[in-house]
């Protein structure tokens, strides 16, 4: 380590240690991907990782430097998801006790997954400042040893491993294309792709509405910037720390953002045609390539898949917005007389048309509907674009009024 900065060498001693402690995940290749989008594409499948994600390397590979005196009196993180449970794990493993500060709107199951693995959790405040705050006053008050979530060396030299092993399993890649929240990731990772070949382009991918290190490298200075509550919350970070900066303006090549709706995109595509969940950060690589933010055209390509954890309600909108977008879930709210046998008609045509009707809502007290009429929204599944004009169609030969919902 060189001025209290990682090199290659940290992250080859990382690999050592970790090795049979986590994961070697697969690098798979994507023929359904490369052709779709014009380059050669591989999947860096950190979401199959203990714990669900990448965090797992560095939490352990950081616990395994503890002194004597900071084993005895324990650890403590502030994190919202997968570093609260890569650190849990880690703890676990050790046989450390472990505190973790998660802000008080964490959902359930993330709190559920910190407590299974054995650590003590504290709700406290509204975001990961606030959370890391409260974990900074538990440190000095009971001597706990502060495990970080990304600006520390040990951490950067476990997330490393993760480029090692794509190098590794693809020595010719052309770029690797990581997402970005405090930079942890992207350094260890930007470390191992600098060694082996100067000429790979690394590229990070942020939420547009979280891009403190965009702005940052920008702007030459670290400078907070977060305008707005994205569903990659894994990289939503106010400000990249010291040590990530620094070498992420000297290694990467190019950051960019992409929207949550471009996000949301990716991680149904990847769910539709690669059958793998990730959560909504993992899904940003993809998201900025389907986007032509990064341009692979005949170029080998890792992409990082950096974690699994998602939320399930999340999960389930992203779905039937991804569908709504595609044209294979379309709602038709109809103004029907409140007659015997009228929805029997709807929902004949529909199924006689091909379609599949998902939901069925009527509502007798919207104000706009007529006496002697009801408000009825179908919900329906159809094919594509052509077979939602087919369906409209027919269904203007019933003669009731009706529109598609947006």
């Amino acid at each position: 380590m060189k001025n209290g900065k990682p090199d290659i060498e940290d992250l080859l001693e990382a690999q050592a240690y970790l090795r049979g402690k986590v994961n070697r995940t697969e690098l798979l290749h994507s023929s359904t991907f490369s052709a779709m989008l014009g380059g050669d594409i591989y999947f860096k499948m950190e979401n199959h990782q203990k714990t669900g994600s990448f965090k797992i390397r560095g939490a352990l590979y950081r616990t395994s430097k503890l002194t004597e005196e900071e084993k005895r009196k324990g650890i403590i993180a502030a994190s919202s998801g997968n570093h609260a449970q890569g650190v849990a794990f880690a703890a676990r493993f050790n046989n450390l006790s472990a505190k973790i500060v998660m802000p008080e709107y964490t959902v359930p199951a993330k709190v559920n997954a910190v407590q299974g693995y054995g650590a003590e959790v504290v709700l406290k405040g509204m975001d990961y400042t606030d959370a890391r705050a409260e974990a900074e006053e538990i440190r000095k008050r009971e001597g706990r040893a502060f495990i970080e979530a990304f600006n520390d060396p040990y951490i950067i030299s476990g997330q490393g491993t993760v480029g090692l092993e794509i190098l590794e399993d693809l020595k010719d890649v052309d770029i690797i294309v990581v997402p970005v929240g405090g930079g942890g990731l992207i350094s260890g990772i930007s470390i191992a792709a600098k060694h082996a070949n100067p000429r790979i382009r690394v590229i990070g991918v942020e939420s547009e509405l979280s891009d403190s290190m965009k702005k940052s490298v920008e702007e030459g200075k670290i400078v907070a910037h977060t305008s707005g509550d994205s569903i990659a919350d894994g990289i939503s970070v106010k400000y990249p720390g010291d040590m990530t900066f620094g070498i992420v303006r000297k290694n990467v090549d190019e950051i960019v953002t992409v929207s949550d709706e471009a996000i949301a995109m990716a991680l149904f595509k990847l769910l539709e045609r690669n059958k793998t969940l990730v959560e909504p950060s993992a899904a940003t690589g993809l998201a900025a390539i389907m986007e032509h933010k990064i341009e692979i055209t005949g170029k080998k390509v890792a992409v990082v898949l950096s974690g699994g954890n998602i939320n399930f309600l999340l999960l389930s909108k992203i779905i039937y917005k991804a569908l709504e977008t595609e044209s294979k879930l379309v709602r038709i709210e109809f103004k029907i007389p409140d007659r015997p046998g009228t929805l029997h008609k709807i929902s004949s045509i529909i199924s006689l048309t091909g379609g599949n009707i998902y939901h069925v809502e009527v509502d007798n007290l919207s104000r706009d509907t007529p006496v002697g009429y009801q408000t009825v929204t179908f919900t329906v599944n159809v094919r594509d674009e052509v077979h939602m004009k087919e369906l409209m169609g027919k269904l203007k030969e019933l003669g009731y009024k009706h529109f598609m919902v947006t």
